[in-house]
């Protein structure tokens, strides 16, 4: 049985879905060492603290098989821009949060665009990489 081509740039396709994936797994551990400072500048509780923690953590498991069946079914890369786009701007929405509140809810809109982000990536990878170099790739 023939397999299809390998894609021509398929090297260059992967270092920048290791880019994507990087920001999104990146971000909770950012997070995590800027605590204290959260605490002190917006006058967070603790309870404020772990929500604004484990909002963007609930919302990406939550939603990423979902956002995955929507990339396969309306376009990959489409959702993988989108996904980058919210995560992207929600982000900088919480640069510039004034109060806890609003920094969990851009949280959890990080979370929508990670979870449209994270399973792209995997997919893409296996329609771009022939069988024999997938496992290298993944």
């Amino acid at each position: 049985m023939s397999h299809p081509a390998s894609h021509p740039r398929r090297w260059a396709i992967l270092a920048v879905l290791v880019l994507c994936l990087l920001v999104v797994i990146l971000d909770n551990t950012i997070l995590n060492v800027a605590l204290k400072t959260i605490q002190d500048d917006l006058g967070a509780t603790q309870s404020e603290l772990e929500w604004a923690v484990n909002s963007y953590t609930l919302v990406f498991a939550s939603l990423m098989f979902t956002a995955g069946i929507l990339g396969d079914r309306y376009g990959r890369r489409l959702f993988l821009v989108i996904g980058l786009a919210t995560f992207g701007a929600a982000s900088a929405w919480s640069a510039f949060a004034d109060s806890p509140t609003e920094l969990i809810i851009t949280r959890a809109v990080m979370g929508i665009g990670a979870a449209m982000t994270m399973p792209q990536t995997l997919s893409i990878i296996t329609n771009v990489f022939p069988p024999a170099e997938r496992g290298k790739a993944i």
